[in-house]
């Protein structure tokens, strides 16, 4: 299986073959995948060389002469390093572009916190407008990378890891997909989590919503979610009512109110800062009682290389330790 990033050089070579409004603005990291679309449209292909800055700047020049502008290099190179520019070179000056990150939060541990960027999605919440998918497999990225492109002149952050899931699923950008249902709380497993967190809750009666676009937040499907699995929980105690004495069945009924009425618990299994998108689940059930549980990469730095998954398991992160989390903030 290829990687996100090989999926991407790949995929957007040919879309720079399609549409001459595009143009790939890098700064030296994946100027190799790049190799033949360059020698294709040497106008189009553009490297400025280590110059994070002024790769962003030079794409909102493009993206004010009416081109489509795909920005690629590591998420603390691309986010954090040069995020005024990427407030006024964009934001301010009102025009869209793609920008595309790898490495993200501990994706290349080896180099050290300065090649991580754990805060990037949240960073980016502090502007308006836009969208951020975060795909979980190559085959979403590519779906997810041809969207952003068509997007008009939207502001488009494409989030892609090293860590990916076993498959592919049927997404929609956009929405979140439905994997499993329960009663007993809602799970959303961002991109490369999903499997893990399928492990965690393996046997655990609660529906699992699978996010790889996280912004805009679809509130819609987590308001569906956590009164689908209210209404199932208030049904299986009133069966268990009828089934009782009169006085225990009233009992039953009133238990069952008070359950239906005691809300829904929502869990986030975030590949970045814990809690990014608690505000964002809050403001979906806020007419509801609900609880929420973000869980992420901590603020506090692991200073040793190690690999991915020894970052998931001393974050926390791993399907031991999210299994123990999980369940026990669940009612």
């Amino acid at each position: 299986m290829d990687t996100m990033r090989e999926r991407f050089a790949s995929v957007v070579s040919r879309l720079l073959d399609d549409d001459p409004r595009l143009a790939v603005v890098l700064a030296e990291i994946g100027k190799d995948g790049f190799t033949d679309a360059a020698r294709a449209h040497p106008d189009r292909v553009i490297n400025v060389g280590i110059r994070e800055q002024l790769l962003v700047g030079v794409g909102g020049g493009l993206a004010l002469t009416g081109m489509r502008p795909i920005l690629h290099t590591f998420a603390s190179f691309l986010v954090e390093r040069p995020f005024e520019q990427v407030k006024l070179d964009f934001g301010h000056q009102g025009v869209g572009g793609v920008l595309v990150s790898a490495a993200g939060s501990y994706d290349w541990p080896a180099g050290g916190y300065t090649h991580m960027a754990p805060g990037d999605v949240a960073l980016l919440d502090t502007l308006d407008g836009w969208t951020v998918h975060v795909p979980g497999h190559p085959d979403e990225a590519e779906t997810l990378l041809r969207d952003a492109v068509a997007a008009g002149d939207d502001s488009v952050y494409v989030r892609l890891s090293a860590h990916a899931n076993s498959a592919p699923r049927d997404i929609a950008p956009g929405r979140f997909l439905t994997v499993r249902e329960g009663r007993g709380g809602v799970v959303i497993a961002v991109g490369p989590m999903l499997d893990g967190a399928l492990t965690a809750v393996e046997g655990l009666d609660v529906t699992v919503l699978y996010a790889t676009t996280v912004r805009p937040f679809d509130g819609r499907t987590l308001r569906a979610a956590a009164g689908a699995g209210a209404a199932a929980r208030a049904g299986a105690a009133a069966r268990a009512g009828a089934a009782a004495r009169a006085g225990a069945a009233a009992r039953a009924g009133a238990a069952a109110r008070a359950g239906a009425a005691g809300g829904v618990d929502v869990v986030l299994v975030e590949p970045y800062l814990a809690g990014t998108s608690t505000a964002a689940a809050n403001d979906a059930l806020a007419d509801r009682p609900h609880r929420v549980l973000g869980l992420g990469i901590p603020r506090r730095e692991l200073r040793r290389y190690g690999t991915i998954d020894e970052h998931l398991a001393g974050q926390g992160l791993d399907p031991a330790s999210l299994r123990e989390r999980i369940s026990g903030f669940l009612r």
